[in-house]
């Protein structure tokens, strides 16, 4: 991955959460998981519209992995005694909201950046929580996590070496999903349980959280310089240009389907070379 675990994760010194005491809260985070595991199937959207073989078998097990993820965090909330709930609009609109149109937004928008977003808090959860059932089952979640991120990374990344015009257009989804994260934190913030030895560092553990989001940002090429660091007036607009860029995005890229791509494929041209 660009930014490796020791280097993602946020140090919660010896501070924990206790499941029975803060069943409440951890059931609220866990309802937002859910929604994002669910809207993480979507994956399956793009095995029609992969640009290679080789991309679609990815996404086949993606798909499979991220229905494991529902049944998880479901297991999660019966140990916490928690009936799902519904997500918060912020994180609807991260999960839903950000569904690219072409091959390019889906792999940034939301592999590279929308699940290393996932896996920053998978892995302070993994850390803080005192239950060895939840841990294990968080950490068998961010193994899967991990592949998804340096997937979606490398096909941006080789998405914007074909168009490097997309440049734009990538950086200005990546802005509102950072502002969009910064919406949610001052919500999050209003409903923290008080004298709390970890959501006492959840201040700097968001601020943390946004950090990284600008670093990946920056190490996917997005953008020269972290997303606090441009303007207002340069902010207003990327953002204001961004559907404008999309539309045409959309209209230029690649539309087609495997159906029509198979016989080019490395995996079918190598077979008949061997």
């Amino acid at each position: 991955m660009l930014i490796p675990r020791n280097e993602l994760q946020f140090d919660f010194d010896a501070a924990r959460f206790r499941p029975a005491a803060d069943r409440d809260f951890l059931g609220w985070v866990f309802d937002q998981f859910l929604y994002g595991e669910v809207t993480g199937i979507q994956c399956g959207h793009w095995l029609y519209r992969a640009p290679t073989l080789r991309a679609a078998a990815f996404l086949a097990r993606q798909a499979a992995e991220e229905l494991s993820h529902v049944k998880r965090v479901i297991r999660i909330l019966e140990i916490l005694e928690h009936p799902p709930g519904r997500a918060h609009g912020a994180v609807k609109f991260l999960s839903t909201g950000m569904m690219g149109g072409t091959w390019g937004e889906h792999v940034c928008m939301e592999m590279a950046l929308g699940e290393g977003l996932v896996l920053t808090i998978f892995y302070a959860l993994a850390a803080t929580i005192e239950n060895d059932e939840i841990r294990k089952i968080i950490e068998s979640a961010i193994l899967d996590e991990e592949k998804h991120v340096e997937f979606g990374e490398r096909e941006t990344r080789d998405w914007l070496q074909t168009f490097p015009g997309d440049r734009k257009t990538l950086l200005a989804g990546a802005l509102v999903q950072w502002l969009a994260m910064g919406w949610l934190r001052n919500f999050a913030l209003k409903r923290l349980p008080k004298n709390h030895s970890v959501l006492e560092k959840f201040p700097a553990f968001y601020d943390h959280t946004l950090a990284k989001f600008e670093l990946r940002v920056q190490r996917l090429g997005l953008s020269d310089r972290p997303l606090r660091e441009i303007s207002w007036a340069a902010r207003f607009g990327l953002i204001f240009a961004l559907p404008f860029r999309q539309f045409a995005m959309r209209l230029r890229r690649p539309k087609r389907l495997l159906t029509a791509t198979y016989l080019s494929d490395d995996w079918v041209v190598k077979s008949n070379s061997d």
